[in-house]
Parts: C-alpha cells; structure tokens; sequence
C-alpha cells in the first residue's frame, strides 16, 4: 500500500500499472500532474499475511485539496500482492 501511495506521489504509472490486477487494470491512469499527495494514513488492515491469498487494506490518502479515503482490497497474483480494487471509497 505505501509503495503505491509512492508511486501516485511522484506520478510513477508503470508501477501502478504493473501492481493492479490484470483483471481490473485500466490502461492508462491519467494522473493529475498538479495532484500533490502528501500523506498517507494507514487505518487498518485485515488478513494479508504471508500465508494469505487476499488482504484489505483501509487508508487515508491526504492531498493538497482534501483526503480520499479507500478499503481496499488486495490479492495474491503469480506470488505478488496486487490491487485489485475499492470495495468502498469517498473523496472530501
């Protein structure tokens, strides 16, 4: 998770690409070059240990303009934890 709130910081798309289930992958992202993230709030958490094949992740995800707020969900894909999607979210 904070290696793709990394990513999304510094506008890093291969990353984000290549860590998204291919499944539910977009094409493109089309980030916002002027979107400044600048923290991120790990709340909790929920399986994704190392024996799991699924995890979620919920966070905070602070920007210049306001904070999104994502639970997450991740699974294992050819050994890698990947995202595969929200299974909520809000933008403030």
């Amino acid at each position: 998770m904070r290696a793709r709130f990394s990513a999304f910081a510094v506008q890093d798309e291969p990353y984000l690409l290549d860590s998204w289930h291919p499944s539910t992958r977009p094409q493109t992202l089309g980030l916002d070059p002027l979107q400044r993230w600048v923290r991120l709030d790990v709340l909790a958490t929920e399986r994704g240990a190392l024996l799991d094949t699924e995890g979620t992740v919920e966070f905070e995800a602070h920007h210049e303009g306001g904070v999104l707020h994502e639970v997450s969900r991740f699974v294992r894909h050819e050994r890698l934890w990947v995202y595969l999607g929200p299974l909520e979210f809000t933008r403030t």
